[in-house]
């Protein structure tokens, strides 16, 4: 059972987190041979504030 966990800085649109979604269960299934139907995907969105890059919080005020 593939379980992918998505995390990114900022929000994504239901719209993108779909095509996401369809994409990486193509993949899975094409390349793995993993069952549709037995592939999780999670999506984790975090506040620019809550990420740093290079010792930068990326929603720039710090």
């Amino acid at each position: 059972m593939p379980y992918v966990n998505i995390r990114v800085a900022g929000t994504l649109t239901r719209e993108q987190k779909k095509q996401i979604a369809e994409e990486l269960t193509d993949t899975l299934e094409r390349i793995a041979k993993k069952p549709r139907s037995y592939t999780y995907i999670s999506f984790d969105e975090i506040p620019d504030e809550n990420w740093a890059v290079a010792g930068k919080l990326l929603d720039g005020e710090g």
